[in-house]
């Protein structure tokens, strides 16, 4: 299926979400803000590293790599991936929690590099909306191509850390001159609904708290980077999500109001798309109490094998079958999502245990529970202290300080654009340590 009027549907979308204000507005306290987007790093990456040990260990079919993962596998030895040679990951010899120390900064890795650097471009531009040339030359500069990356893969070959449409989407504007939105449309990009935009735009979302349509208008050149169609479709999911995330009380029970938000970022979805109807499916399962494996299981069996609702990855002969498409990974994490429950650890254990590409799962909710509870709940629920530098120059290039941060300065700096956001674009005012935002119905 294609869509062929993406901005058709995202001004349908301003409309649901903007037709009506409230004169009540809603506060938010800075600090308590500055605090959950630290959270949101320290979340993301402890998932992300976590999901890693499981990466492509199951996609699904006959042998070694086709037999899924089950909830009692928490723990146990952790099985080879389709690219690991036989070998089990390097991070843990079991399928269990990777945490970094004090001693040592957190690596970057393409479930967080992205967002970083749009951050910071959106900082050092002053800009609550990067132009197509920002992003252009952001890519340029702290993306190395296969021509001049220092990094190399186990067996030799040149790491520029870029797969996919984001990979191609790079080689577009280098060797072609091309700029976004051109490099992520389907007869540019033949990668487009190859996950990217969904795992490196969600941040979009936590900079204007609250408001879906602000945020979807922030993001949507650099979703529309490296993905079209129901790619692009999947990346606005969770952008909305992420805003909603903001309106989430966390001294209440969170199960409800986390469906709710999903509620809501479902209306975005057309009823004829495959997304829709895996949410559709997933959801409905998880009110009838099924168990997440068997509806993992049925989204395999639906949308992989039976290729079911226009869902065409079989057909179309990829490698692993599509292991790392925006759509079977937009089906497994909505498992997680909901049987998790809002409870971190148990939503992470869930997307490491889901198969396919589970880092990306992982990271996405890691970070979006980490918002959630701030950092300081997050650090204590853990044994160990975990570090809070990190190294964006484990695959990215180019920034201050030899790349190496930490996640009170990566806070400070999202919080002064989370402000130039609201007051820009949400008609927000600052007063003393708050912000003062209308609230839309």
């Amino acid at each position: 299926m294609h869509l062929t009027r993406p901005f058709l549907h995202l001004i349908i979308l301003l409309l649901v979400f903007t037709h009506s204000v409230n004169a009540k507005d809603y506060v938010i306290d800075k600090t308590r803000y500055q605090d959950q987007l630290k959270g949101f790093w320290l979340g993301q990456l402890i998932a992300n590293w976590t999901g890693l040990v499981t990466e492509m260990d199951k996609i699904g079919g006959e042998g070694m790599h086709g037999q899924f993962y089950r909830r009692d596998d928490w723990g146990k030895a952790d099985q080879p991936s389709i690219w690991g040679q036989g070998i089990p990951s390097e991070l843990s010899k079991t399928i269990d929690w990777v945490l970094v120390t004090n001693d040592e900064p957190w690596g970057s890795d393409d479930d967080t590099d992205i967002e970083y650097m749009y951050q910071f471009l959106m900082f050092q531009h002053q800009t609550s909306r990067l132009s197509a040339e920002q992003i252009r030359d952001g890519w340029m500069k702290h993306i190395y191509s296969d021509s001049n990356t220092p990094f190399k893969t186990a067996d030799g070959k040149p790491e520029n850390y870029l797969w996919v449409a984001n990979q191609t989407a790079h080689d577009l504007m280098r060797t072609k001159g091309m700029l976004p939105p051109e490099t992520g449309q389907a007869n540019n990009n033949p990668h487009y609904d190859m996950i990217d935009a969904q795992l490196s735009t969600e941040i979009f979302g936590l900079f204007a708290p609250r408001n879906p349509a602000v945020a979807l208008i922030i993001s949507d050149l650099p979703i529309r980077t490296v993905a079209d169609e129901e790619a692009l479709l999947a990346a606005q999911f969770y952008v909305i999500l992420h805003s909603l995330a903001s309106s989430i009380d966390r001294e209440q029970p969170l199960q409800p109001q986390l469906e709710s938000i999903a509620k809501r970022a479902r209306k975005h979805l057309p009823n004829e798309s495959y997304l829709a109807h895996m949410y559709d499916d997933v959801f409905e399962a998880y009110k009838n109490s099924e168990s997440w494996e068997d509806v993992r299981d049925n989204l395999y069996q639906t949308y992989q094998v039976a290729g079911e609702h226009g869902y065409d990855m079989t057909s179309r002969e990829l490698y692993c079958n599509g292991c790392f498409a925006a759509g079977i990974n937009f089906g497994a994490s909505l498992i997680s999502y909901f049987y998790g429950e809002g409870d971190y650890k148990e939503t992470v254990k869930l997307a490491a245990l889901m198969g396919w590409d589970s880092d990306n799962p992982a990271a996405t909710w890691g970070g979006l529970l980490g918002f959630i509870y701030g950092y300081e709940y997050l650090q204590a629920s853990f044994e160990e202290e975990l570090s809070t530098q990190f190294n964006i120059h484990r695959t990215r290039s180019g920034f201050p300080n030899d790349g190496l941060d930490n996640f009170d300065n990566m806070a400070r700096i999202g919080l002064a654009v989370t402000e130039r956001v609201i007051v820009t674009e949400m008609n927000g005012s600052v007063v003393n340590n708050q912000w003062v935002v209308p609230m839309l119905k």
